[in-house]
């Protein structure tokens, strides 16, 4: 059985409130603590609100409500993932942006009511140049920039809605990083707020972008162990 609060008092449910939905359903006012990803329906719609209380071990994003399962990354995904945190923590240090990698809760839409939030995402790296949108839990708004690493556990169907994701919120530039092809790609936000697709960068190649005017980055080096 489960205790709740409301109202100043215990009150003790019965055993109807077994699952998310059901407690939803009869017992509005509950807040029901998830302590497995199995208790939640994975066709159902979710809020940061819901998010909130999940305490299972899974990595999970919220999609426009809709629950992602994240997979472990690789020791590539991870070594590349340090490459580029080394080498843009260095150019940041005592500047107005910060740098953060996953673990790291991005909120795309930028308000004070959890409940209007449907999609909170955990890029592989991302740059805040906003200090008003940082919080103790994370990132309340758009990051100015986005680093996602492609691995197996990535769709394509992901891969497309997270542009779109990005585009609509306002992330200035998003990468995405091939360990295979040892490539970046790169999208730029129009004046408009539309992605436009930068040349690629390959190895050999310096990196650089004017949000963080003075990152000059080797890309050979990135992909190596």
């Amino acid at each position: 059985m489960l205790r709740s609060g409301f109202g100043g008092a215990n009150e003790i449910l019965d055993k109807k409130c077994f699952s998310l939905y059901l407690c939803r359903k009869n017992y509005p006012f509950v807040k029901m603590h998830i302590t497995s990803l199995d208790q939640l329906d994975p066709n159902g719609t979710y809020t940061y609100a819901d998010y909130l209380l999940w305490q299972f071990t899974e990595r999970v994003e919220l999609l426009r409500g809709k629950i992602r399962q994240m997979s472990a990354p690789s020791r590539k995904h991870q070594e590349i993932v340090g490459n580029l945190y080394r080498n843009f923590a260095n150019v940041l240090w005592k500047s107005p942006c910060k740098v953060y990698i996953a673990p790291f809760d991005v909120r795309l839409t930028r308000t004070l009511n959890d409940k209007d939030v449907m999609t909170v995402v955990q890029p592989d790296l991302c740059v805040v140049c906003d200090r008003s949108k940082l919080d103790q839990r994370g990132c309340n708004g758009a990051p100015d920039l986005i680093v996602e690493i492609l691995s197996p556990g990535n769709s394509r169907t992901e891969m497309r809605d997270k542009f779109e994701l990005y585009q609509e919120a306002g992330v200035l530039e998003y990468w995405v990083v091939s360990p295979i092809e040892k490539t970046i790609q790169r999208w730029k936000l129009t004046d408009q707020g539309y992605y436009v697709g930068l040349p690629p960068i390959v190895e050999g190649d310096i990196l650089t972008t004017p949000i963080v005017p003075n990152l000059e980055i080797n890309v050979t080096e990135i992909f190596e162990d």
